[in-house]
């Protein structure tokens, strides 16, 4: 559906909420719902204003052993912070620490050393046993507003899990060590199953309208391993699930920390509806290179000052919508934006730029 001319009545305030980032988020009277929208942009990529994440629902259900052992849990009724951390489904110890707002594995052995013992040494999770139907019958109020509900996973499907396994330095290796090679692209495929089985019974029991994976692939300077070794060991299982995720007509955004502008091929190969980049990321020019191709969360490199006035700011709105608002690709404000640049009035003119330009296009 082409969007609609702008109307000026669209920019009634129809409720105002806590952004995830900090500050305020405002929720416009748009002429279609939230959720509409979202899905317009991130899976048909024909978007109606610029998205900044006030569109979806956050769900991180406890269902999944995962999400508590890394303290990540959004749902109905929140898990208190006492509970965060344990054993995920694969029986790795995590620990919560306070002053990071996260958890890291218990230090000591790791659990895997060679790859060519993971079938005697990991034990992949019976999931029928863990609650769904409760699961999905407690959040069923949780998921039935006007917002997409898209589903978090962690902790990893591909490195971030070899991580927990044989810790950075044992996981590193082994993506280099010839003897290790088919036993971790065995490992690594059934992984990928695995999170193929949850998915399927997560839209079993939830209304979703897609999916964001977490999978951490580079340090603040650069990747964490070569393109070889990403087309080697991760792109095909990334494909395996990401066509698995669309055949369900659903969208999958991946979440991946570090300085990854050389993997984003990746990402775009694997088809990878949305990323959502670091700081430390050259944004806009991931979006002038792949906008067509994946729907890239870009951070303002243009910033008004702290003093501006509510006419620059609406002017640094303009800019950025004139900048990024363009046929035949789709951006998202990134909730790594300052908040002190989500003013009300940015807020505003950047809605209303987008629609306006949108609605031409």
């Amino acid at each position: 559906m082409k969007p609609t001319a702008f109307d000026e009545k669209e920019l009634r305030v129809i409720r105002r909420e806590k952004n995830f980032m900090g500050g305020e988020i405002l929720i416009y009277n748009t002429p279609i719902s939230l959720k509409e929208g979202f899905i317009s942009a991130m899976r048909d990529k024909n978007p109606w204003w610029i998205p900044n994440g006030s569109e979806q629902v956050l769900f991180c259900p406890s269902v999944i052993p995962d999400h508590i052992a890394r303290g990540f849990c959004f749902e109905a009724v929140p898990v208190p912070r006492e509970q965060f951390g344990g054993r995920d489904m694969f029986g790795v110890e995590w620990e919560f620490i306070d002053v990071a707002g996260g958890s890291m594995v218990k230090p000591g052995a790791p659990l895997l050393e060679d790859a060519n013992d993971w079938k005697d040494v990991i034990h992949f999770p019976d999931i029928d046993s863990w609650d769904w139907a409760g699961s999905g019958e407690r959040n069923r109020e949780y998921l039935s507003g006007d917002k997409a509900n898209v589903m978090t996973l962690l902790n990893g499907c591909w490195f971030e899990r070899l991580i927990s396994f044989m810790d950075f330095e044992g996981a590193a290796m082994a993506l280099m060590d010839e003897d290790q090679e088919d036993a971790m692209k065995e490992l690594i495929h059934e992984m990928t199953s695995l999170y193929i089985r949850i998915i399927d019974k997560a839209c079993s029991v939830y209304n979703l309208d897609g999916f964001t994976i977490h999978d951490d692939w580079g340090s603040q300077m650069a990747p964490f391993f070569s393109e070889k070794v990403a087309r080697t060991f991760f792109l095909p299982e990334m494909k395996r699930l990401v066509d698995h995720v669309h055949q369900k007509n659903l969208f999958i955004e991946l979440h991946s920390c570090g300085h990854l502008v050389k993997r984003c091929n990746i990402f775009v190969e694997a088809g990878f509806d949305a990323w959502s980049p670091m700081p430390m990321n050259d944004t806009a020019s991931l979006f002038e290179t792949y906008g067509d191709k994946i729907v890239i969360a870009v951070i303002n490199d243009k910033p008004f000052p702290p003093d501006a006035s509510e006419e620059e700011q609406r002017a640094c709105a303009r800019a950025f919508a004139q900048r990024f608002c363009k046929p035949g690709k789709t951006v998202s404000f990134s909730f790594y934006n300052n908040p002190n640049q989500s003013t009300q009035a940015f807020q505003k003119e950047l809605y209303k730029a987008s629609r306006e330009l949108y609605s031409k296009f």
